[in-house]
């Protein structure tokens, strides 16, 4: 007679341990799809044990902190009560309202990073690993709603370093996350570092997800022109979008998703119908009769922060696309008629600069 004989405590290999910190108006979204995945792979049936992983929350004090929905979570620990972590987790939320990452939760974060935890920061929890000061040489994953409010709030960022066309980034100790959804993907790609695969796989089929996402997957493109459906032409428009003031070249544009020209021109014409060249006026072309619209700006000003050279580069476009020139498109349609901008779409001239009137997208 065969008996099935349980592995003693002592045997059990030591559980992954994460410590999680909550920002102000954290998204409740990211939060809980990271740690419920955790969870489900933690333990066998739904016993929901912290045997193979285990996970605290810890903050500056245990007064409950606000998540962007009003739901409030109360840490279980404080930052000077927490001991060693495997994985430092920071979640972060709405940017422009209520308080920041305190200096005590900066603090916590560089004496983290002076251990051998992993740091990740999910949503704009990357903006607090910046205020740290801990990213420095490390690439970094933003999501591309909140790409501009991150290169305004740190404009000495090197911009190679910001990848806002995917759903996460890890580079060595580091790991950044776009947040929503793809909090759980993130959560897979580290618990498949220490854990089996059917183990995660079953975890993931319980929360009703087919398959986790890989960190090269595009983020959701934005509304305002029809989605492609291919990944590469995805991440591609995500890129012309966050370069709109300053076209980049197809043989960057190429370089930047791994690609030859040819088969990027080739992918484009299959799914969109267009030349990438095509398709990156139209979003420019957009953005300005957006402006057009909906601000008081001159033509010259809103030409030069939509990629073209001049008023007279843009009027000869405009007329292309609409008919009309710049100035009789404003005059024909009062703001309430103006088109749909995508949130990544930079709509203050802040950020942008005009291009020289190469041959770029």
């Amino acid at each position: 007679m065969l008996s099935h004989v349980h592995p003693s405590r002592a045997d059990r290999p030591r559980p992954l341990r994460f410590g999680i910190v909550l920002l102000p108006n954290f998204t409740l979204t990211a939060f809980s799809g990271f740690v419920d995945l955790l969870r489900l792979a933690s333990d066998e049936g739904d016993m929901s044990r912290p045997v193979r992983c285990s996970w605290t929350i810890v903050g500056e004090s245990l007064v409950p902190v606000r998540a962007s929905c009003g739901i409030q979570v109360a840490p279980w620990i404080t930052f000077d009560e927490a001991g060693v972590f495997d994985y430092v987790v920071v979640v972060g939320g709405l940017l422009h309202s209520g308080p920041s990452a305190s200096k005590a939760t900066l603090q916590f974060i560089q004496d983290a990073a002076k251990t051998p935890a992993t740091l990740v920061g999910i949503c704009t929890g990357v903006f607090a690993l910046m205020r740290a000061d801990v990213m420095d040489g490390y690439r970094m994953c933003v999501s591309w709603f909140h790409y501009w409010d991150f290169v305004e709030r740190f404009p000495g960022v090197d911009e190679r370093n910001l990848v806002a066309d995917r759903l996460f980034v890890i580079d060595r100790r580091r790991i950044t996350c776009s947040g929503g959804r793809a909090s759980i993907d993130v959560a897979a790609a580290i618990l498949l570092r220490h854990v089996e695969a059917t183990i995660v796989q079953k975890a993931l089929r319980i929360m009703l997800v087919d398959d986790a996402q890989k960190g090269n997957a595009p983020q959701p493109h934005p509304p305002g022109l029809e989605p492609a459906t291919h990944p590469k032409v995805r991440r591609a428009i995500l890129l012309m979008e966050q370069h709109i003031g300053q076209p980049l070249s197809l043989a960057d544009l190429a370089q930047r998703l791994e690609m030859s020209v040819r088969q990027l021109e080739r992918l484009f014409a299959a799914e969109t119908g267009k030349s990438p060249h095509a398709y990156g006026r139209q979003i420019r072309i957009r953005m300005a009769s957006w402006l057009l619209t909906s601000s008081d700006r001159t033509v010259a000003d809103i030409a030069t922060s939509c990629g073209f050279s001049d008023a007279s580069h843009l009027g000869r476009e405009f007329r292309k696309e609409f008919g009309e020139s710049p100035n009789a498109y404003r005059v024909a349609r009062p703001p309430s008629q103006s088109p749909a901008l995508p949130a990544s779409w930079d709509t203050n001239g802040g950020h942008v600069q005009a291009d020289n009137g190469n041959a770029a997208i």
